[in-house]
């Protein structure tokens, strides 16, 4: 099975693999929220779509538009998801917009069943409490898998 590409750009330090979970339940669903430690402008899409697994920032660059509610569509080879507030189209590799804008997209990988993000916070399919949103080293002690 293949993994999305990541086009990370910007500060990378403290990026690790963090576990989101099995490959198996994970590609029941077309789109799932990983909340962020680190708070809502932090929370990630998960996509699975012909076989691959691809994340993203959750809200889109324009509005804020929860991508995790657009819908996915392929034209010419490209996956792109659409944000459902204004229609804003993001290559789901790239981040790509047909405009302007750019969705920062996140480094997937499979590995012995598990699907890992490469994100600079812990991740969570539940939303944290919100102590732990506010704290920003918690992000600093989270676990990852080895490289």
């Amino acid at each position: 099975m293949a993994t999305g590409s990541g086009n990370e750009e910007g500060n990378t330090a403290g990026v690790s693999w963090r576990l989101i979970g099995l490959a198996s339940e994970l590609s029941k669903k077309r789109c799932r929220l990983m909340y962020s430690c680190l708070g809502y402008d932090s929370d990630v899409c998960l996509f699975y779509v012909n076989g691959e697994f691809f994340a993203m920032d959750a809200r889109c660059s324009h509005s804020g538009g929860p991508l995790c509610e657009g819908d996915i569509e392929e034209a010419d080879g490209v996956l792109q998801v659409f944000c459902p507030w204004h229609d804003y189209n993001f290559n789901l590799r790239t981040g790509r917009s047909g405009t302007s804008l750019q969705q920062q997209v996140y480094e997937v990988k499979l590995e012995d069943g598990n699907v890992y993000v490469k994100h600079a916070s812990r991740l969570s399919l539940e939303p944290f409490p919100a102590d732990q949103k506010s704290s920003k080293t918690s992000a600093a002690a989270s676990s990852s898998s080895p490289s």
